[in-house]
């Protein structure tokens, strides 16, 4: 440990006025934050096939219109994950089943957090999106 105060750190007002000028000299970043987009980056963003549906809608949708080669589900409880290919999850439930449900069923009764209580017992699915 030193005896030196801490104003050491601090640059001298002289230095402060110094680098304010040269702040005033460099030129301000191309794009302002308010500036509307450019086309291609919205027509990019479109296409990303991540903006086809939200979280909520694809936990709502029926297996057979899921597009994904693996869906994977998480327990938010005991961190356990479940994976299934789309075609077995459709063969063992159904094309019209509910990913919801069936992640529900995938994780039911396995979860490692017991309290002794029904209501709390059990996994929490967490969908991954990845």
């Amino acid at each position: 440990m030193t005896d030196r105060p801490a104003s050491w750190r601090m640059p001298t007002p002289k230095q402060m006025e110094k680098l304010a000028v040269e702040a005033a000299r460099r030129p301000a970043p191309s794009a302002a934050p308010d500036a509307p987009l450019s086309a291609e980056y919205w027509e990019s963003v479109l296409k990303d096939p991540r903006a086809d549906a939200t979280g909520a809608q694809m936990r709502q949708r029926r297996l057979s219109e899921i597009q994904r080669h693996v869906l994977r589900v998480s327990c938010r409880r005991c961190e356990r994950i479940v994976e299934i290919q789309t075609a077995d999850a459709v063969r063992l439930y159904g094309g019209n089943a509910v990913w919801k449900d069936v992640a529900q069923r995938l994780l039911d009764n396995t979860c490692q957090q017991r309290t002794g209580r029904h209501e709390e017992d059990g996994c929490w699915p967490g969908f991954d999106m990845t």
